[in-house]
C-alpha cells in the first residue's frame, strides 16, 4: 500500500480518553473546536495560517477563548485531526484508507494554495495522481471509502477518477499487466511462481483475462455498477469475461444464491439482484444459462419485480439448450398449489421456440414449417430437457393435466427423434394421478408417437397396466411392423450373400423362379415366430442356390398368410374405438390378451 508522510514536527496531540484532544505546548489554548462529541483545544495562529474557513469564523483580535461548533465536516473528528496536525506541521501519514476523508475535510476548511503555498489540498492531489490512482489495489480501496463522504467525494471528482483508473487497468492488455492482483482460481504453473523455461529462455508470466474479477468483488453494489459500466464503455474486455466477473461478484455477495432454499432477503438484497440483472451483458452466452436460472429463481422467490423477471426469462430463452432439468425446477411462490412454477418454464420454452424459429427463418430466408423442417441440434436438446422436466413435475399430484399437455406440445413434432423421455413422463403422470378418466388418459397418451419408442420402451409399455389398451395395441402393432421389416431385410441379405458366393456357377433366374421366395406379412413378437421366419429365409436361400446350380426346382409356396392389423391413423388424436375392438385386434395379431401382468411370452404353436 502506498503512503505519504507530511510535516516534520513530533505529534504532540494528547487524548485524555474522554474525547478531548489537547496540543501539548507551553502556550495556552485560545480556541476550542467541537466536532460532534469531541473537543480540540487548539491555537488560533496555526489554524488561521492554513484554513480560509477559520479566517472567516475566528476574530483576529481579542484574547478571549473562542469555541467553534462544526457539525458537517466530512470525515468527522478523525479527518479534522489530520488537517489540524498539518496546520501545526506535525507528522501526518496519508494512505488509501484516510486520504479521501482528509481531502474532503481540507476542502471543507478551504485549505487552498491561495491561503498558503504547498497547502494540504495541493499535497493530497499530488499523492492521489502520482501514487494512489496508479496503484490497482489502492484505487479499489479508495473507491470503497468514497461512499462515506458523499457528496463531497463526488463533487471533487474523486469517485470518477477512481472509477476511470480501475476501468482503465481492467481494460489493459494482459501482456502489460505488471501489478499484483488477487486470483484464487485454478492457476497455471507460471501463476504459482514456477515460471517455465523453454530452451533455456524464461517465458513471460501468464496473466488470465479475468485477473481483475476477484479484487472488484469487495466493492459495494453501487460502486461495482459504476466500474462495470465504465469497463463496458471502454469496450476492450470480452463480454464473457464481464459475465464471469458479475457471476463471481454475485456469489460472493449472495452465497446462498446457489442453494435451492434461498427464500430470505430484504429490500437491499432485492435491489442488488435487480442491479446485477441490469449489468448482465446482452450478448448470448456471456453468462451460463444455469447462472441465469439461479438468478431467476432468486428474483422470483424474493419478488423483485415483473420487469426483472421478464428480462431474465428472455435471456434464458435464448440459450435454453444449455440448461439441465435441475436448473428448471423453480419453486412456486406462496399461494400456488403446485410445487414448481410450470407457467414460468412454459414461457421460457415458448421464448426459445420463437428464437429458434426466427433463426431458422434467417437461415432459410423465409417461412419455416416446424412440421417439415428438420429440427436444430439445440431444439432436440431442449426437447429432451423438457421431457425430463415433465417427468419431475408429473410427480406432483397437483400438476394440472392441461399444463402438462400444453408444455409437452410446445415442442414441435419432429423435435423428439425418440419418445422414450416423453413416455417416461406420461407413465409417471399416470402413476401419480390414478383417478384420471379414460378420455384424459387417451389425450395424455396421444402426445406419444409409438413408432418412436425404443425396443426397451416398447417392452415396458406392453406390460404397463396404466396405459390405455388402445395405446398398448399401437405399440404391439408397430413392434410387429418393425420386426417384420428387420426379418425381411435379414432374409434379403442372406439371399444376396448366397447369390454372390455362388455367382460364378449360377445361371440367370427367370421371373417365375423367384415366386418361391417366402413372403412374410404377419409376425408376432414371440421369439419362436422370429426363429421360424429366420429358418424359412435360410431354407429359401438354400433352395434358390440349388436352382442356380442346376438342381431341381422347389415347389412354389402354396399359400401366403395375411393378417388384418389396425391402422395408425388414430395415434395422435382422440380414439373412438372401444376396448372390445382392441381385444379383437389382439386376437387378429395372434397375440394373447393382456393379463394383469401383461406377459409377453409367445403363444403356443
Amino acid at each position: 500500500m502506498k503512503f505519504m508522510k507530511l510535516g516534520s514536527n513530533p505529534d504532540t496531540f494528547q487524548d485524555d480518553g474522554n474525547e478531548v484532544s489537547i496540543v501539548a505546548t507551553e502556550l495556552v489554548s485560545d480556541v476550542t473546536v467541537r466536532i460532534g462529541t469531541t473537543k480540540f483545544y487548539l491555537h488560533k495562529f496555526p489554524l488561521l495560517s492554513k484554513c480560509a474557513r477559520f479566517q472567516k469564523m475566528i476574530p483576529t483580535t481579542g484574547d478571549e477563548n473562542i469555541e467553534i461548533h462544526i457539525h458537517d465536516i466530512p470525515g468527522g473528528a478523525k479527518a479534522f485531526e489530520i488537517c489540524a496536525k498539518f496546520c501545526y506541521g506535525m507528522i501526518v501519514t496519508l494512505n488509501a484508507y484516510n486520504v479521501i476523508a482528509a481531502r474532503c475535510a481540507a476542502e471543507y476548511l478551504e485549505m487552498h494554495e491561495t491561503v498558503d503555498k504547498g497547502n494540504l489540498i495541493y499535497k493530497i492531489e499530488v499523492f492521489l495522481s502520482s501514487s494512489i490512482f496508479r496503484s490497482w489495489k489502492d484505487s479499489i480501496i479508495v473507491l470503497g471509502t468514497t461512499k462515506a463522504h458523499l457528496p463531497w467525494s463526488e463533487d471533487l471528482k474523486l469517485v470518477s477518477h477512481c472509477i476511470d483508473s480501475i476501468a482503465s487497468k481492467a481494460s489493459t492488455d494482459t501482456s502489460k499487466v505488471e501489478w499484483s492482483y488477487s486470483y484464487n482460481r485454478k492457476k497455471l504453473p507460471t501463476e504459482n511462481g514456477l515460471d517455465l523455461e523453454w530452451n533455456g529462455v524464461k517465458k513471460q508470466q501468464f496473466v488470465p483475462h479475468d485477473w481483475w474479477v476477484e479484487d472488484l468483488a469487495d466493492l459495494d453494489i453501487d460502486s461495482y455498477k459504476q466500474v462495470i459500466t465504465a469497463i463496458k464503455t471502454k469496450g476492450m474486455v470480452p463480454k464473457d469475461v464481464i459475465g464471469e466477473a458479475i457471476k463471481a461478484y454475485t456469489y460472493k455477495k449472495l452465497p446462498s444464491l446457489s442453494k435451492v432454499s434461498m427464500v430470505h432477503g430484504d429490500a437491499k438484497v432485492r435491489a442488488m439482484l435487480v442491479t446485477i440483472t441490469c449489468l448482465l451483458p446482452s450478448e448470448k452466452g456471456s453468462v451460463s444459462c444455469s447462472f441465469l436460472l439461479k438468478l431467476l429463481k432468486a428474483t422470483n422467490l424474493l419478488k423483485c419485480g415483473e420487469l426483472c423477471r421478464k428480462e431474465l426469462m428472455k435471456r434464458i430463452g435464448r440459450q435454453l439448450d444449455e440448461a439441465s432439468v435441475s436448473d428448471l425446477l423453480i419453486p412456486t411462490v406462496d399461494g400456488e398449489t403446485t410445487v414448481y412454477d410450470i407457467d414460468m418454464i412454459l414461457s421460457i420454452v415458448e421464448e426459445f421456440v420463437r428464437q429458434d424459429s426466427k433463426n431458422a427463418q434467417k437461415h432459410n430466408g423465409g417461412e419455416v414449417d416446424s412440421h417439415v423442417q428438420a429440427p436444430s441440434a439445440s431444439m432436440i436438446k431442449v426437447a429432451k430437457v423438457v421431457d425430463g422436466y415433465l417427468a419431475e413435475v408429473a410427480k406432483d399430484p397437483n400438476t394440472p393435466i392441461l399444463k402438462f399437455i400444453h408444455l409437452a406440445e410446445t415442442m414441435s413434432i419432429n423435435s423428439r427423434p425418440v419418445h422414450d423421455g416423453l413416455y417416461r413422463a406420461i407413465d409417471m403422470y399416470l402413476k401419480e394421478h390414478p383417478s384420471l378418466g379414460k378420455n384424459e388418459k387417451k389425450k395424455l397418451c396421444s402426445l406419444m408417437d409409438c413408432k418412436k419408442l425404443s425396443p426397451d420402451a416398447c417392452a415396458h409399455a406392453v406390460q404397463n397396466e396404466r396405459l390405455p389398451l388402445r395405446t398398448v395395441v399401437q405399440v404391439l402393432y408397430h413392434e410387429q411392423t418393425r420386426a417384420s421389416a428387420a426379418v425381411t431385410i435379414r432374409a434379403d441379405s442372406i439371399c444376396v450373400g448366397s447369390y454372390e458366393s455362388s455367382r460364378s456357377g449360377a445361371t440367370t433366374n427367370t421371373e417365375d423362379e423367384w415366386d418361391g421366395v417366402m413372403v412374410v406379412e404377419d409376425l408376432s413378437l414371440s421369439t419362436k415366430t422370429t426363429t421360424k421366419l429366420d429358418g424359412a429365409a435360410n431354407s429359401h436361400c438354400s433352395n434358390g442356390k440349388a436352382k442356380k446350380g442346376g438342381a431341381s426346382t422347389p415347389k412354389k409356396a402354396a399359400h401366403r398368410r395375411t393378417t388384418t392389423v389396425p391402422t395408425g391413423k388414430g395415434q395422435s388424436g382422440e380414439r373412438s374405438s372401444s376396448d372390445s375392438s382392441d381385444s379383437a385386434i389382439l386376437q387378429k395379431l395372434e397375440l394373447p390378451k393382456r393379463t394383469p401382468s401383461r406377459s409377453t411370452k409367445p403363444a403356443a404353436v
